[in-house]
């Protein structure tokens, strides 16, 4: 329970890697806040169901308005929002089960049209809410709860993904390294568009990845997550899709698209080509 929530009991396990990104997130709120001048109120935060979803009701401080919405479906929970107050800033927090899976038909959408709004996806390779079950980026042959003789599929690439779906801005990050990623993710706020940042973030009970995505010298371990070298143009394409074929977890901006119109852009186009009409001329319309 928490003094925000004493009716709910709403928790991560000790040493989950949601609690770096929360603050993270608080961070780049914060961040925003100052930037931008307005109350934290102007930010939305829409989740799905999962232990991403218990973010809604975990954030401290200032708080911005939360809705915790259905399983997978915070992608257009976040757009109604959007369309509703674009004047908003709206971030959707999700977990690789929630996003990836029943959620995935969701991203291409959004993609297309380029709606603004930034995804916060907290990725631990398992649906740890629901005990340990695989998710869509369970390595192959992993034992789990749900494969108990090993997993029979690939495991989802979400980099590739994205940008084959054709999202405007794409950022990769973990957990740990915590100012680092609340920049990014207040970046992201920032861009005009489409915006995910991928978060290995493990889960401490059923897939603790924290060793590989570090890595132990005195173990024989390389790291898994690398810094994506400063020379990286996020605005090429191509290069982008070199850094995630390149493997493990790259850490920063992969991508970046700063010149196509967002969605709100488009509508507002739109909206200057139609003519209004009036109810009465609507009813009549339906007598002849």
């Amino acid at each position: 329970m928490s003094a925000k929530n004493p009716e709910y009991d709403f928790k991560w396990c000790p040493g989950c890697g949601d609690f770096g990104v929360r603050r993270a997130i608080e961070a780049a709120f914060q961040q925003r806040k100052a930037e931008y001048e307005k109350p934290m109120e102007n930010n939305v935060i829409v989740a799905g169901i999962g232990c991403s979803g218990n973010m809604v009701h975990l954030i401290e401080g200032d708080q911005p308005y939360g809705v915790h919405g259905i399983h997978g479906r915070s992608l257009p929970i976040a757009m109604g929002v959007k369309m509703g107050n674009p004047d908003l800033n709206v971030m959707v927090v999700a977990g690789d089960g929630d996003f990836l899976s029943i959620g995935q038909e969701h991203i291409a959408p959004q993609a297309a049209r380029n709606l603004n709004i930034t995804a916060v996806v907290m990725d631990n390779a398992v649906y740890g809410l629901t005990k340990g079950q695989s998710s869509p980026t369970t390595k192959l042959d992993t034992v789990t709860s749900s494969t108990p003789f090993g997993k029979s599929e690939q495991a989802l690439n979400p980099l590739k993904l994205y940008l084959t779906l054709g999202v405007s801005y794409l950022a990769s990050h973990v957990s740990t390294r915590v100012k680092d990623l609340g920049t990014t993710i207040a970046d992201a706020m920032n861009h005009k568009g489409f915006s995910i940042v991928h978060v290995q973030s493990p889960c401490t009970t059923y897939n603790n990845t924290f060793m590989e995505l570090k890595g132990n010298l005195k173990e024989g371990i390389a790291p898994l997550a690398w810094d994506i070298p400063e020379q990286h143009d996020a605005s090429d394409l191509e290069q982008a899709f070199e850094v995630v074929n390149q493997g493990g977890v790259p850490l920063g901006v992969i991508f970046r698209d700063s010149d196509r119109p967002e969605l709100q852009d488009k509508v507002d186009e739109i909206n200057s080509k139609s003519f209004e009409r009036h109810i009465d001329s609507i009813i009549d319309s339906f007598a002849v």
